[in-house]
């Protein structure tokens, strides 16, 4: 009976958990694609520049593209479609740009130079979609990415935290429900 009491608390703590990490740990997940690819072309644009989208192999015959430097675009039956970067967009900004393929939806960056001085800093950071390339259309692949070894590389503090815990909640169980059983002569 103690042994379920024990199981029955550890359950109840991991859940607990749980609860208060996953908000946390959805929130900086959405956006991820993983069955459409998409491209900005040119990566890097001076205010009121003109970008290229394009977006291949969504089962939708639209894709919409958005961001908080042009308006949004509606891509339709695969065909790439242009979009007119805000006048007043800032230089050396780099501006989110999110395309949705039926509610999944990937994002990359589009980068702001001053007119006439290309933006030179690289568009690094964490993308929610799938990386771009300028000699064409990408689609996600799996994997981890060179150099980091795909251990700790973009896990958030909490997230290393919440499965520290999960881990030590886990062990603690195990030694609990040992100890008693071995008390118990079993």
């Amino acid at each position: 009976m103690r042994a379920l009491r024990v199981a029955s608390l550890a359950l109840a703590g991991t859940a607990a958990a749980l609860a208060l990490g996953a908000p946390a740990a959805l929130a900086e997940d959405e956006g991820t694609v993983s069955s459409f690819g998409f491209t900005v072309s040119p990566e890097d644009v001076e205010p009121g520049g003109t970008v290229t989208l394009n977006a291949t192999e969504c089962e939708s015959p639209t894709v919409t593209a958005s961001s908080g430097v042009f308006d949004t675009v509606t891509l339709s039956e695969g065909l790439p479609a242009t979009a007119t970067v805000f006048e007043d967009a800032k230089p050396g900004a780099e501006y989110d740009v999110t395309f949705d393929c039926q509610g999944e939806k990937g994002t990359t960056t589009l980068s702001v130079g001053a007119a006439g001085v290309p933006h030179t800093t690289p568009s690094a950071g964490t993308h929610t979609g799938p990386t771009h390339a300028p000699s064409g259309l990408t689609k996600p692949g799996g994997g981890v990415q060179a150099g980091s070894g795909g251990s700790l590389s973009g896990l958030s503090p909490t997230q290393i935290a919440l499965g520290s815990l999960l881990v030590a909640g886990a062990v603690g169980g195990g030694v609990v429900m040992l100890r008693r059983r071995a008390g118990d002569g079993v």
